[in-house]
C-alpha cells in the first residue's frame, strides 16, 4: 500500500480510482466491508482502489471540548487499512482551512482532481463539506453532474447492533468488551510503552505491566478509548509472545486514589525481567468491578481467585475453538 500525506506523493497521479473517504476510528466491520468493497469495484474497473482519511480526527480541529477519545491511533488504523487490500491512503492533515471548502469544493479538489474518482464508496451517514453541509443525496448529484458513480452501502449490524466507532465506544465505556469486540471483528484493544509502576503489585500483590499514560496525549495522539474501570480477562501481546492474563483498569483504591493505570497479571508468568518496552493488551471478557479492600492481603486474595476464573475462561474458550475445527463427524 502508497502511504501518502499530500496528492503530489502519488506514483502515479493520473491512474483513475475507486475511492472511499472517512475518518474509519476503529476499521471496525463496517468500515472493513466497505474497504473490500472499494477494493473489489476497482479490481474489476481495473483502476486503483483509494481511501482518503483524516489526521486529527477533524473534532480536535473544530471542537476539541467534545472529541472522542480514539479507539485506533494512527499506525494502528494505517496498518488494518492495509490489511484490507487498499492500494493508496492518503492521510490529510484536518485544517480549519479543509472544513471551510464546501462540499462541491471538497468533491472536486480531493475526489475529481485529486485521486481521480471514477466511483465513490461511502455509507449511509457520510456526510462532507464545511459544517457537513453534503450528505449521500448531494454526493449522488455532485458525481452525476461529473460523470462519477457513487455507490451507498447499507449500514452493517452485527446481533443487532449497529456497527459504528460511537456505539464501539459506548459499549467499551460499560465494560462490555466482548460486544465492542464483535463490532470491530477483532478483540477490543489498547497498545503502548510500557512504563515502570509504583512497586505495590510487586512488593504486596502480584507483579504487573503497566501501560504508560492510558488516558492522555502521547507521542501526538488524542487519549484512547478506555474500557470501564474493573478487572477483565485479557490476552496480552509482550516481547514477540501471546499471554493469558488478568487485567486491572482504575486507580487502585485500596492503596489510595492513584492516577489511572492498565495493568495485566501474566497468568503464566514465573518471575524473571520481561525485556520489552511495548505491549498490547485484548479485552475479552468483564469479571467485576474494581472496588477497595481492607488490606493488600485481602485484594491479593481476590486477585487469585479472578485469575483461577481467567484460567477456567481459556480452557472453554480452547476446548469450542478445538469442537469448532474438529471435521464434522468427530468428537473432541
Amino acid at each position: 500500500m502508497q502511504l501518502i500525506h499530500a496528492i503530489s506523493e502519488l506514483r502515479q497521479p493520473s491512474q483513475a480510482s475507486v475511492i472511499t473517504v472517512g475518518n474509519f476510528d476503529g476499521v471496525h466491520v463496517g468500515h472493513q466491508r466497505l474497504l473490500r468493497r472499494v477494493v473489489q469495484r476497482a479490481q474489476e474497473a481495473g483502476v486503483s482502489s483509494a481511501v482518503l482519511t483524516f489526521d486529527p480526527h477533524p473534532t480536535y480541529v473544530l471542537a476539541p471540548d467534545r472529541a472522542p477519545k480514539i479507539l485506533t491511533p494512527l499506525p494502528e488504523k494505517v496498518a488494518l487499512i492495509e490489511a484490507t487490500g487498499v492500494e493508496v491512503l492518503w492521510v490529510r492533515r484536518f485544517t480549519l482551512a479543509l472544513s471551510r471548502m464546501s462540499p462541491a469544493e471538497f468533491f472536486d479538489e480531493a475526489l475529481v482532481r485529486g485521486l481521480r474518482a471514477r466511483a465513490v464508496v461511502v455509507g449511509p451517514n457520510f456526510r462532507f463539506g464545511h459544517r457537513q453541509a453534503g450528505d449521500v443525496q448531494l454526493l449522488r448529484q455532485l458525481g452525476r453532474e461529473r460523470g462519477i458513480e457513487v455507490e451507498v452501502m447499507e449500514a452493517t449490524r452485527v446481533r443487532g447492533q449497529m456497527a459504528s466507532s460511537t456505539r464501539i465506544r459506548e459499549l467499551a465505556a460499560l465494560g462490555r468488551v466482548n460486544l465492542a469486540g464483535r463490532l470491530l471483528g477483532r478483540p477490543f484493544s489498547i497498545s503502548g510503552p510500557i512504563v515502570r509502576g509504583s512497586g505495590i503489585g510487586r512488593q504486596q500483590t502480584v507483579p504487573t505491566l503497566n501501560l504508560a499514560h492510558v488516558d492522555r496525549m502521547l507521542d501526538g495522539q488524542p487519549p484512547r478509548q478506555l474500557p470501564r474501570s474493573g478487572v477483565y480477562v485479557t490476552r496480552t501481546r509482550v516481547a514477540g509472545r501471546e499471554h493469558e492474563s488478568v487485567t486491572n483498569v482504575g486507580r487502585k483504591p485500596t492503596f489510595g486514589e492513584h492516577e489511572l493505570t492498565v495493568e495485566p497479571y501474566l497468568l503464566d508468568y514465573r518471575g524473571g525481567h520481561i525485556d520489552a518496552d511495548t505491549m498490547e493488551i485484548q479485552f475479552l471478557h468483564r469479571l467485576r468491578d474494581e472496588r477497595k479492600f481492607p488490606d493488600a492481603a485481602t485484594l491479593k486474595a481476590q486477585i487469585m481467585r479472578d485469575a483461577v476464573r481467567s484460567i477456567g475462561y481459556f480452557r472453554r474458550l480452547r476446548f469450542f475453538q478445538r469442537v469448532l475445527a474438529a471435521p464434522r463427524g468427530e468428537s473432541c
